[in-house]
């Protein structure tokens, strides 16, 4: 098995738990065609398809079912087996993979930094989360740390130390009426709609994007998004407005964009968690590191 026979693999069985094109290329970081060449190949190999597609939905066959259940086992095998002989003659000992929300991995580098200093035995790998979801990249052992805004309440699930708290912006469009202020209240903004990710705990969205006003009113959260890019082009198409933290200024600034702050709301707290039952001395180095130097100044 080459290679590029691997990473078609991979791709398959992404598809097979997404289920959307478009959110097995985000998690790969390839492209949609790329997704689409690696199982019209494997279709094309086994004489068969995998998949039932058309313009609103994919489903596995009961083959693709079967290939699927056959080629995790495997591929969990073979992958870890890739991965320690790879690592070993580097003459690491082990990989953390961080999966981040926040973009401002450039303003968290002194924690990347310092534990790579203290641990050089080990491998530190980032990545930016997807939003479908979020957990389940802790729970099916995808990543072993994800870097997100709190609170988090699940039970299996441990909260580990504050990396840094941001007072909130709006992004909308450059053209919008809002741009004539500047600042915004979220009592104003409740006239427009906001976006909505599927999947996630309602809990945890409503301190992302509250479902009412300090006042009362209703937030219309109705505008669907998968990933950042769709963000981006809701608002710029002035289809919704959209709350982010504050660091968006300096790693996105755009054009057809502008960010205002939000007068009344609390800055937006990220910390970093875990599965409590996968916890690690890699998992507790990396807290202890990011104790030791303390969140971001405000």
């Amino acid at each position: 098995m080459g290679l590029v026979e691997l990473r078609d693999i991979e791709i398959f069985l992404t598809l097979a738990e997404e289920l959307h094109f478009g959110r097995a290329a985000e998690r790969l970081h390839v492209s949609v065609a790329r997704v689409s060449q690696a199982i019209k190949k494997q279709e094309r190999a086994i004489g068969a398809e995998l998949f039932a597609r058309n313009s609103h939905s994919v489903r596995l066959t009961r083959l693709g079912e079967q290939l699927r259940d056959d080629l995790s086992r495997l591929h969990q095998g073979l992958s870890q087996t890739l991965e320690r002989a790879r690592l070993a003659a580097r003459g690491k000992t082990g990989t953390l993979r961080v999966s981040l929300f926040p973009s401002n991995v450039q303003e968290l580098r002194r924690y990347w930094e310092t534990f790579r200093a203290r641990h050089p035995q080990w491998e530190l790998r980032l990545r930016v989360s997807v939003y479908q979801d979020p957990f389940a990249q802790l729970r099916n052992g995808e990543t072993d740390i994800l870097v997100t805004w709190l609170p988090v309440e699940e039970p299996d699930l441990t909260v580990g130390p504050l990396l840094f708290a941001e007072p909130r912006v709006l992004a909308v469009a450059g053209d919008h009426a809002l741009t004539r202020w500047s600042s915004v209240s979220l009592e104003t903004v409740s006239d427009f709609q906001h976006i909505a990710v599927e999947s996630v705990p309602g809990y945890w969205f409503d301190n992302y994007v509250p479902e009412l006003t300090p006042g009362g009113r209703s937030i219309d959260r109705t505008a669907t998004v998968s990933n950042l890019e769709d963000i981006f082009m809701a608002t710029v198409l002035g289809e919704a407005v959209s709350l982010f933290p504050a660091h968006v200024n300096w790693y996105f600034p755009r054009p057809d964009i502008a960010y205002l702050p939000v007068k009344d709301m609390d800055p937006l707290p990220y910390g970093l968690l875990w599965l409590s039952a996968a916890e690690n001395d890699m998992i507790r180095a990396f807290a202890h590191v990011v104790r030791d130097l303390g969140p971001l100044p405000g």
